[in-house]
């Protein structure tokens, strides 16, 4: 299992699984991640958060956090 936090800088992958629940699975659903979503890591700050994707067409900033709980490949 890879999470997005894991993904190098310039690689593209796909949502597999949402981890998590409630009120934070709700708000990363909300912001366009969801199953079979195609997802492309622009940036990754020095220390590693945020990471900065692209999602349906859009830049999205995402905790470090937030990314752990979203399952790619």
């Amino acid at each position: 299992m890879q999470t997005l936090k894991e993904v190098e800088c310039g690689q593209s992958v796909s949502v597999v699984k949402l981890h998590g629940a409630g009120a934070v699975k709700r708000r990363i659903m909300d912001m366009g991640i969801t199953k079979g979503t195609e997802v492309f890591v622009r940036k990754v700050a020095p220390l590693g958060d945020p990471i900065e994707v692209t999602v349906r067409g859009y830049e999205l900033s995402l905790r470090k956090a937030d990314a752990e709980m979203i399952e790619v490949q």
